[in-house]
C-alpha cells in the first residue's frame, strides 16, 4: 500500500485562488478563507454587472434620441412608434449614435418617420 500524498493539489488550488483575488484590499488578497468568501462574491457581482451594463447602455441611448428628437419637435415614444410603423429598422445603439455624430442624417430619419 501506497499512501496518497494530497499536499500538492490542495495547495494548487489555494494558490490559484490567491491568484485570482489579487489586487482585493486587505487580507482578502492573502487569507485563503477570506479570499475565498470575497471572490465568490465578486464573481457573483461581475455576473450581475454584466446584465446591468446592458439595460444601463439602454436607458442612456434612449435619453440621447429623446433629446435629439426632442429638438426636432418629436417625443421619443412617437419617435420609436413610427420608425415601426414605417418598418423603418434602426436599434437604440444606432440612433443614439446617428443622433450624436451625424445629427443631418438622424434629421432625415426623423422626418421620414413622420411623412
Amino acid at each position: 500500500m501506497v499512501r496518497v500524498k494530497r499536499g500538492k493539489t490542495a495547495h494548487k488550488r489555494r494558490k490559484n485562488l490567491l491568484k485570482q483575488t489579487k489586487g482585493f484590499k486587505w487580507g482578502r488578497k492573502s487569507k485563503y478563507r477570506l479570499a475565498k468568501d470575497a471572490l465568490t462574491h465578486a464573481l457573483k457581482y461581475s455576473y450581475i454587472g454584466r446584465k446591468n451594463k446592458k439595460r444601463d447602455f439602454r436607458r442612456l441611448w434612449q435619453i440621447q434620441i429623446n433629446a435629439k428628437a426632442k429638438e426636432l419637435g418629436i417625443s421619443y415614444s412617437r419617435l420609436i412608434h413610427k420608425l415601426k410603423e414605417k418598418k423603418i429598422i434602426l436599434d437604440r445603439k444606432i440612433l443614439a449614435e446617428l443622433a450624436k455624430n451625424n445629427p443631418k442624417i438622424f434629421e432625415k430619419i426623423v422626418e421620414k418617420s413622420k411623412e
